[in-house]
């Protein structure tokens, strides 16, 4: 394959926002090259010899896997990295944490709960750092959730895109991707459930440049009318453990189910970036059915993981 660009070596990614819309563009259209090629069993080893760290502070089975999985594929070495095994479970700051595997590895993958923790990792390693999953966003979902539209429909610009249950990590970071390309979002969302004040700034401000929409609704079917695309998540995130039965009260009603997929429009699609929680979020009969997309959504999440680890790994 051609040589890779250099200019994005090093780059922090940490949130949609942080990149630019030709930035992500570009590591989309490497993505698809990168699956292209895997699905040709042709050689795509770009970073051989290196080695990338992936720290969890959360369970993980996509996040985990797909970085693993794609390391070994780039031909360099994953080396998980569990907390609980760290002497950062002993007191040891962030701050020499860092410094210190800044001169054993490569690059460094964070699953963990606040983004504060990623920002500042971030701010004292001198490599690049992925955020893996915070409480607040969810980027490499992001990069899998656009790569599985644009195959779709050829690209996210004019696409309907029904996000429905919690303004969470996964819909703040959709919005943004969504509105960076000139989707038409809406949120079906629980009254006190919205994205952060923030988030929405966020979106509504590459809307503004981009041509996109941003609507907040409640009333699921409003949002599913028409849409092309149908989106949802967990009602209870890591962390919301406690809140469970309150949620489930609150969230009645914002089921996908088949009668909420027949309000789509006739090349509409179901997406889910998992775990499903059947008979909650959404039926087990809509993610195994024939309008479900959720299959190579988790798929593309190695792929667009392959391309960004390419392009920012020294």
């Amino acid at each position: 394959m051609p040589e890779l660009p250099t200019h994005l070596k090093g780059r922090d990614f940490l949130r949609i926002s942080d990149w630019s819309p030709a930035e992500i563009a570009e590591t989309l259209d490497l993505a698809s090259e990168l699956k292209l090629r895997q699905q040709r069993s042709e050689e795509h080893r770009l970073l051989p010899g290196r080695t990338v760290g992936l720290i969890f502070h959360k369970v993980s089975t996509r996040t985990r896997v797909s970085f693993g999985a794609g390391l070994n594929q780039l031909g360099a070495a994953p080396l998980t990295l569990s907390t609980a095994d760290m002497q950062l479970s002993r007191g040891e700051t962030l701050r020499d944490t860092a410094n210190v595997l800044s001169r054993y590895l490569d690059a460094i993958v964070i699953r963990t709960f606040r983004q504060a923790d990623v920002d500042f990792l971030a701010e004292h390693a001198t490599i690049p750092v992925i955020n893996g999953l915070t409480d607040d966003a969810h980027p490499c979902q992001a990069l899998a959730d656009a790569l599985t539209i644009r195959e779709r429909f050829g690209g996210l610009e004019g696409v309907r895109l029904a996000y429905i249950g919690d303004g969470n990590n996964t819909c703040a970071s959709l919005m943004t991707i969504a509105a960076m390309f000139g989707a038409r979002f809406v949120a079906a969302i629980p009254d006190g459930y919205e994205p952060s004040e923030l988030a929405l700034a966020l979106a509504r401000g590459e809307a503004e440049r981009s041509g996109a929409t941003i609507e907040i609704v409640r009333d699921p079917r409003e949002a599913a009318s028409g849409a092309d695309v149908l989106y949802t998540d967990v009602w209870t995130s890591m962390g919301q453990e406690e809140e469970a039965e309150r949620r489930k009260r609150d969230f009645s009603g914002y089921l996908i189910d088949d009668a909420l997929v027949a309000l789509t429009s006739p090349r509409g699609i179901v997406m889910h970036d998992l775990p499903a929680h059947y008979g909650e979020e959404i039926t087990e009969e809509v993610v195994y059915g024939p309008r479900s997309a959720v299959w190579e959504q988790a798929e593309n999440r190695l792929h667009a993981q392959k391309a960004l680890l390419a392009l920012i790994v020294p």
